[in-house]
């Protein structure tokens, strides 16, 4: 199954984390299949927090992709934000 989640980057005590689709039985950080945005959980006043290619993200959820509860929480916050 294929599956749109958070891979961790950065540095201890500075979280940085990939919006990535994978196959389900890869490693959090391992393989992946296509990078679709970033979410920086501790970025300041202006700094971007949140950018979700939405168009890809179209695509892999049309083609059956399914996003952990994590990023479905974030893509919520993004279509907040846009509006």
């Amino acid at each position: 199954m294929v599956v749109i989640r958070l891979s961790r980057g950065g540095s201890k005590g500075r979280p940085f984390f990939n919006i990535v689709v994978t196959d389900k039985r890869e490693r959090r950080d391992g393989r992946f299949i296509e990078r679709i945005g970033f979410y920086n959980p501790i970025a300041k006043g202006g700094e971007e927090g949140l950018r979700i290619a939405q168009d890809r993200l179209t695509y892999w959820k049309g083609v059956g992709a399914q996003a952990s509860p994590t990023v479905e929480r974030l893509i919520n916050q993004a279509a907040a934000t846009a509006v």
